[in-house]
């Protein structure tokens, strides 16, 4: 394959599949990235989780890729936020050419606020009370930061976009007692997750563990 459109009957019939699978909450998006890269969408399917529609720009991670700065830019089942204060499950597949380079991507991203929301309505009616002291068998390490940053989410009860510095302050307080920077490049996965710089990131830090 040199471009998208040499296979366009085959992408909308994965992204059929996809949106028919997985139902309205997730929404489906082809991207096009031999395009200007402020209208990269070509195909969008359940645009209601995001807004967007065919003809807008892709994310910044797509930058990244496109950059060189991430070499392999798959990423799969991790969890981000949108403006509307929306969490979303999310996966990103990139398309190469015949020559390895990077001319698409399919993403998949699922609403999950709601789910997140019934999930601590069961932990209340159930007065399950012993959250902190689950524990939880995963196969990777990355399974095991999206189950501990979820955990984080409903402990502070806001999604990032919707955080104060307190609030903040108090998720990476929880996520540290927990252990996950322990875990290698888990910081710049839950900076990203607050929007916030290296910098405010590691200033942060030394707050919550000054005052322990």
């Amino acid at each position: 394959m040199n471009n998208i459109s040499e296979e366009n009957e085959l992408l909308s019939n994965i992204l059929d599949m996809l949106e028919k699978h997985f139902g309205e909450d997730t929404e489906v998006v082809l991207h096009d990235l031999t395009l200007p890269y402020d209208r990269t969408i070509v195909d969008i399917r359940n645009n209601t989780v995001t807004g967007r529609q065919i003809g807008d720009c892709g994310s910044n991670m797509g930058l990244e890729v496109l950059r060189g700065t991430v070499e392999d830019g798959n990423r799969y089942n991790y969890v981000t936020c949108t403006d509307s204060g929306k969490v979303l499950r999310t996966s990103s597949l990139y398309i190469k050419n015949d020559s390895n380079k990077v001319i698409g991507s399919i993403c998949i991203n699922t609403d999950i606020t709601e789910t997140l929301k019934m999930e601590e309505h069961l932990h209340r009616l159930n007065r399950y009370e012993s959250k902190d002291n689950s524990e939880l068998f995963a196969n990777n390490v990355g399974d095991l930061l999206d189950y501990l940053m979820n955990m984080a989410y409903l402990h502070i009860g806001k999604v990032p976009s919707k955080m104060n510095k307190e609030d903040r302050l108090e998720y990476l307080k929880f996520l540290d007692k927990k252990g996950v920077f322990l875990i290698s490049k888990s910081g710049e996965k839950v900076r990203e997750s607050l929007g916030i710089s290296k910098f405010t990131f590691y200033s942060y830090l030394d707050e919550i563990r000054s005052d322990n």
